[in-house]
């Protein structure tokens, strides 16, 4: 799209505001702060339970190795149409603090009331606390607002960082009680941790992720349900799958054979089953595209937009380019104003899709017309590459 010499300079963007406010939004943002710095003083002192200053260092050293690689995972998965950071922020806390908390108590409860051994309350008792205590931050987040969680990608990413942080924190305790050593353990100390390092942290980082992501995905298929009993019969479903995955890995560990096929059996399941729910995610993420493409294709029929402007508010390449363009030619204001044109877009476009299919948002029109509005305002000061050649603006 070539620009006039006659179009005025770029000016600072201004930031698109919700039509929808939370009640409450600051007091909950205060709150998970609050719980997150109770989390790091409570991973401190639970990593502290090594004995001495080296032991504590490495259960934390190594619980936060895997971290930046599953974050990228998610990253990519959130890239198109980015959740609310401080959602993602609440949702790690929530895992690595909040549910960690409520399955700790419920387990020593059951423990001392029925008696139970290890093998037991790990099997039967841990699944049925940690699952639904990780899986009820997505419950809450859908009922207090509806359109965080709006399709399988969204309870997918929120459920995965759900299990980041109860695995992040869970790792510290494995690794701390992992250096003091134990009757069953041959191995103590750096040797030990290491070795519990190589099993958690390397060879079943996403284990705890992959046992929340089943509700995650059912409540993403239930939010496009109407019917309320098929919407409970859904999400019930799914946590009931979330506890038996995590009920045979527990069990495959504590009433396997000596000999460890049965863990073998059950870690060869459940990679097959990452696998294949890896495999779902790309195939989401590239349907994601098409949705884009063919609203934008949609919405510049209607005149709402330009049709030269779909390459680079669609393809991530071209996105890229559009930017480096406006910041190489036109400055940093310039760059800023083509990124906020870009999630505006992508954001009105998935919802415009949504609208068109059929599915009940809330306020969709309204908010759909205020992002319209919101990029309208910044078009004075857009600066895009020329048109692509028309074979290539749907390529």
């Amino acid at each position: 799209m070539t620009e006039a010499t006659a179009v005025p300079a770029p000016a600072a963007p201004t930031r698109y505001r919700e039509t929808i406010r939370q009640r409450g939004r600051t007091a909950l943002i205060v709150l998970f702060v609050l719980i997150a710095i109770a989390g790091v003083v409570g991973g401190v002192a639970l990593s502290l339970g090594a004995g001495d200053a080296e032991g504590a260092g490495l259960s934390i050293f190594y619980a936060m190795i895997p971290l930046p690689f599953l974050w990228l995972v998610y990253w990519w998965l959130d890239r198109y149409e980015p959740e609310p950071r401080r959602y993602k922020f609440a949702a790690f806390v929530w895992g690595g603090v909040v549910a960690v908390a409520i399955a700790l108590a419920v387990e020593v409860w059951a423990q001392n009331v029925w008696d139970l051994s290890d093998e037991a309350t790990a099997t039967f008792v841990a699944p049925l606390a940690e699952e639904p205590a990780k899986c009820l931050f997505l419950l809450l987040t859908f009922v207090r607002f509806r359109r965080v969680i709006d399709g399988v990608l969204d309870g997918l990413i929120y459920a995965g960082i759900v299990g980041l942080g109860f695995a992040f924190v869970e790792n510290i305790g494995y690794y701390a009680t992992s250096y003091l050593g134990s009757p069953d353990m041959t191995i103590a100390g750096s040797e030990g941790v290491t070795t519990t390092f190589i099993v958690r942290g390397l060879f079943s980082p996403f284990a705890h992720p992959l046992f929340t992501t089943a509700f995650g995905i059912a409540i993403g298929l239930a939010v496009t349900r109407r019917s309320k009993v098929l919407k409970v019969l859904i999400c019930t479903v799914g946590l009931a799958i979330s506890v038996g995955l995590h009920g045979l890995w527990n069990g495959s560990l504590s009433y396997g054979p000596d000999d460890g096929t049965g863990f073998v059996l059950a870690y060869l399941a459940l990679g097959a089953l990452l696998v294949v729910l890896g495999v779902v995610a790309i195939i989401v993420r590239v349907r994601q595209v098409r949705i884009l493409e063919r609203s934008l294709s949609y919405v510049a029929d209607r005149g709402w937009i330009h049709p030269a402007e779909i390459p680079y508010l669609s393809r991530f390449g071209y996105r890229k380019a559009a930017r480096r363009h406006a910041r190489s030619n036109h400055g940093k204001d310039a760059a800023k104003v083509v990124k906020q044109y870009q999630q505006l877009a992508t954001e009105m476009a998935f919802l415009h899709d949504s609208l068109m299919s059929g599915r009940s948002r809330p306020r969709g029109v309204e908010r759909t017309y205020a992002l319209l509005d919101a990029m309208y305002a910044l078009r004075p000061a857009l600066r895009l590459p020329p048109a692509l050649h028309p074979t290539v603006r749907h390529s």
